[in-house]
C-alpha cells in the first residue's frame, strides 16, 4: 500500500467570492464562473480542488459537514444556494422523495464512462431511474481493532462492543444511523426497520453500551486508533484503511451478523444556480487523474475503473479498501426513513448523547 501524507486539517474555503443570486440553473458565462460545493469533511484532495479551479476558471466556494443529518440541516436551512452536493444513499433517497434533485445531463459527462456499472446498478436502490446521481466512493461499516488488545474471534460479532473487558477502550461511531445499525444487527433486526418497539430496543442497547465507550468519533477515529487510545472502533472502511497504514497492529472486519454497504454520490440540488459549472465539477471528479488523487487521499473504495491502473497489487488486494463479494453479501444499503421515523430516531439519538 502506498504511503501518503494525511492532512489533519479540514480543507479551507478557497474563496470569498459572493454567491450569485439570480433565479434558475445558469448556463451562460456569468453563471458558470462560480460554484458552491458541499461535501463530507476530508473527502477531496486539495490539489484536485485547486486544479479544477485553474483548468476551468471556475471559482469554488467549498464547504464541509461531518454527519449526513448535518448536511440535510444545512441544505434545508436555505441560507446558501448549493450547486452540487455529495452525500450518502439514504439521504439522497430522502431528498429525491422531497423533489429536491435536478436531473443530471450525462451527455455532458464524458468521464462518466469510467464509473463501474456494478456500482451504478447498485445505486438503483436510491436512484431507481439513474437520473440524479454519480457515485463517488463506496465502502462498509465495521470494526477497526488492535490485534495486540483484541483477538479476531472477539470482534467477529457486534457483541464485542458490549464486552466489559474493554470498558473505556471502545470508540463508537458518531452517526445516528450507523450506531442504530450496529444495535439492530446485534438484535437480529432489519437495519431499515421502522418498528418503534425495535428501535426502542436498539436505543436501550446503545444506552447500555455507553458505559463502555471511550468516545463517539467519526473523522478522528483512525487517529485515535493509530495512537492506541482504544482497542476497537466502529468506523467506515476508509477510516480503517488509513489507520492500518500507520499502525501495523490494526485490522478491520465486518462482523458476522452483517453491516452497512454505503454509496456516496454527487447530485445537483434544486438550489443550483450554476448548472453548467456543476456538470463540469462532476465530470472532473470522474476524471482518471482526479479520481486517483482523491482515492489515494481518502482511501475508500472508488467506483472509478481507471484508478486500478495506478495502484499496486497490494492495494488492489486490500479487502478493507475493496470489500470482497462475501463481505458485501452480508451488508445492506440504508433506505430512507419516512418523516415520522426520522424524527423518532433523531430524538432517540439526542437522548442517547445526553444519557
Amino acid at each position: 500500500m502506498k504511503n501518503k501524507l494525511l492532512s489533519f486539517l479540514s480543507i479551507l474555503i478557497l474563496t470569498a467570492a459572493p454567491i450569485l443570486s439570480f433565479t434558475g440553473c445558469g448556463s451562460d458565462a456569468e453563471a458558470t464562473d462560480t460554484l458552491v460545493v458541499l461535501n463530507y469533511g476530508k473527502y477531496i484532495e486539495s490539489d484536485v480542488l485547486k486544479r479544477f479551479q485553474k483548468e476551468t476558471g471556475i471559482t469554488v466556494k467549498y464547504e464541509e459537514y461531518e454527519q449526513v443529518e448535518d448536511m440535510y440541516a444545512k441544505y434545508k436551512a436555505g441560507s446558501i444556494n448549493y450547486d452540487v452536493i455529495c452525500t450518502s444513499d439514504y439521504m439522497i433517497e430522502t431528498l429525491r422523495n422531497e423533489g429536491e434533485l435536478i436531473p443530471i445531463d450525462y451527455s455532458s459527462l464524458p468521464n462518466y464512462k469510467n464509473i463501474d456499472k456494478q456500482i451504478i446498478d447498485a445505486s438503483a436502490a436510491f436512484d431507481p431511474t439513474h437520473e440524479y446521481t454519480v457515485p463517488y466512493f463506496y465502502g462498509t461499516v465495521g470494526i477497526l481493532y488492535n490485534t495486540e488488545m483484541v483477538d479476531e474471534e472477539t470482534v467477529s460479532s457486534w457483541d464485542s462492543l458490549w464486552n466489559p473487558e474493554y470498558k473505556n477502550k471502545i470508540v463508537m461511531i458518531n452517526s445516528q444511523r450507523d450506531a442504530m445499525m450496529v444495535a439492530l444487527e446485534k438484535l437480529g433486526y432489519d437495519i431499515n426497520t421502522t418498528d418503534k418497539k425495535q428501535l426502542d430496543e436498539a436505543y436501550d442497547l446503545l444506552c447500555a453500551e455507553k458505559k463502555y465507550v471511550y468516545a463517539y468519533l467519526q473523522d478522528e477515529t483512525y487517529e485515535c486508533m493509530i495512537s492506541e487510545d482504544a482497542a476497537m472502533a466502529v468506523c467506515y472502511s476508509g477510516e480503517a484503511a488509513m489507520g492500518m497504514e500507520y499502525n501495523e497492529n490494526l485490522s478491520y472486519t465486518v462482523p458476522k451478523e452483517g453491516g452497512n454497504l454505503w454509496i456516496d454520490s454527487w447530485f445537483v440540488p434544486r438550489t443550483c444556480k450554476h448548472y453548467d459549472a456543476a456538470m463540469k465539477w462532476i465530470d472532473f471528479m470522474c476524471e482518471e487523474e482526479a479520481a486517483t488523487e482523491n482515492f489515494e487521499y481518502v482511501w475508500y473504495a472508488t467506483p472509478n475503473t481507471k484508478v486500478a491502473a495506478h495502484e499496486d497489487e497490494e492495494t488492489l488486494a486490500d479487502e478493507t479498501v475493496f470489500p470482497t463479494k462475501e463481505t458485501l453479501d452480508r451488508c445492506k444499503l440504508y433506505e430512507a426513513y419516512d418523516d415520522e421515523t426520522l424524527n423518532y430516531t433523531t430524538n432517540l439519538w439526542k437522548k442517547l448523547k445526553a444519557y
